[in-house]
């Protein structure tokens, strides 16, 4: 089974560069969670992965700033497996919306997928 939790939009202040500290930037986040249910029919929150505890741990790490975006997804990747004991294997995504690179047109991003 699989919950995922896409285009999770939050500002901060990551980033090596002064500008990306002082201003911030805008950053979209993926959490792509692939589970092993405990029965064969879910129907209490216990036996499933709460997308909510998901968010607010997510939430938790993008508030503090962090240099390096390759920093950030393993710890929402860490997070994700220790709090959730079900969890097989996580991805996760975070898309930087602006570079403070002139006349730069797209955006980037960094992934990690870790496996229990």
């Amino acid at each position: 089974m699989r919950i995922s939790l896409t285009n999770l939009e939050f500002f901060g202040f990551h980033g090596l560069y002064e500008a990306e500290q002082k201003i911030g930037n805008g950053f979209m986040v993926d959490v792509i969670i692939d589970f092993t249910p405990t029965v064969s029919i879910i129907d209490q929150l216990d036996q499933t992965i709460d997308y909510v505890q998901v968010y607010n741990s997510v939430k938790a790490i993008m508030e503090v700033p962090t240099l390096l975006l390759e920093t950030i997804v393993g710890k929402i990747a860490d997070k994700v497996l220790l709090d959730h004991p079900i969890a097989n294997k996580v991805r996760v995504t975070i898309t930087k919306q602006k570079l403070p690179i002139p006349f730069f047109v797209g955006n980037t991003s960094v992934s990690v997928e870790k496996t229990r």
